[in-house]
């Protein structure tokens, strides 16, 4: 890793580096709305393909590749596509909410700076099974830790990015001149915005909401009920008073599979502090409150 972009050495980061990790995650968003006719520089870019190449993969096979999309007229044809695949997925939408979807802004192709599709090239790791043998999908899965690495990596640069997935794969594959053997896994939007917003698009319209993570959490088997101390922890750290139990079928249900120890006396609070990190996500922060997580990011 190039020394600008080494961290402390240790078992952990330090506190301010512990920070911004955290603050990437909570704070990134899936951009469509804010995307401004700034250039983005293509060292700023090479540091998130750096990321994005450092993402972890099964049996270091390391499957993807970055088509970095800059024409307008190609981009054009791109948003062609997805206008296309939108009005073929309308139809599957509940009745009731499709005039909502049709409100909702789900791109910014030609509004971004530039575009990246992300693929996985199949064939690239064929002669060697290491970790594919009984779960051949994990090329799949390793190029989207990619994804991943470039949008937090991103985010902590100020970059927007935005996924668009409502794209007929054989369009996009054909226009892209991608080869048979090589499955396009993310067609991302990339460039500078006005602001990241405090909540995902999809939640501030109204579509859907952040589902409650101790409903989520499950022990020793699926829809297994227990680890109430970890479900407290987490309530704590959200500003909930009370851990709700794992929401399963009620023909799922499970008896708790071991005994369930004391919820612990304290819990601690991670803190986010606004230091090294840019002015929007700064100003999220102190309208939370310093010192502790805050609800408006966790929610």
């Amino acid at each position: 890793m190039p020394d600008p972009m080494t961290a402390p050495m240790g078992d952990g980061f330090d506190q301010m580096a512990r920070d911004a990790v955290y603050r990437a995650m909570f704070t990134r968003r899936d951009v469509r709305s804010h995307f401004v006719p700034d250039a983005l520089d293509d060292e700023v870019l090479a540091r998130l393909l750096l990321a994005a190449h450092h993402a972890p993969s099964v049996g270091f096979m390391q499957p993807w590749n970055f088509i970095v999309i800059r024409d307008a007229a190609r981009r054009a044809e791109v948003r062609d596509l997805f206008l296309a695949a939108r009005e073929q997925e309308l139809p599957e939408i509940e009745a009731e909410r499709q005039a909502l979807y049709s409100k909702l802004k789900l791109e910014g192709i030609c509004e971004s700076a530039l575009n990246i599709c992300i693929t996985c090239d199949r064939e690239r790791s064929k002669n060697s099974p290491l970790g594919r043998w009984h779960n051949p999908e994990m090329d799949l899965y390793s190029t989207v830790c990619a994804v991943q690495n470039f949008w937090l990596a991103a985010r902590a640069e100020g970059v927007g990015v935005g996924w668009v997935s409502i794209i007929e794969t054989q369009a996009l594959k054909s226009l892209l001149s991608i080869p048979e053997h090589v499955t396009p896994i993310a067609y991302l939007c990339v460039g500078r915005v006005s602001e990241f917003a405090p909540k995902p698009d999809l939640e501030t319209h109204g579509w859907s909401r952040r589902l409650p993570l101790p409903e989520l959490i499950m022990s020793e088997t699926f829809c297994g009920q227990g680890e109430a101390p970890l479900k407290s922890a987490v309530a704590r750290l959200n500003g909930s008073d009370a851990a709700p139990a794992t929401t399963c079928p009620a023909d799922q249900r499970v008896a708790p599979a071991v005994p369930q120890r004391e919820p612990p006396k304290e819990a601690s609070a991670l803190s986010l502090s606004s230091r090294n990190f840019d002015d929007a996500s700064a100003s999220l922060m102190s309208q939370a409150g310093s010192g502790t997580w805050p609800a408006m990011v966790l929610k």
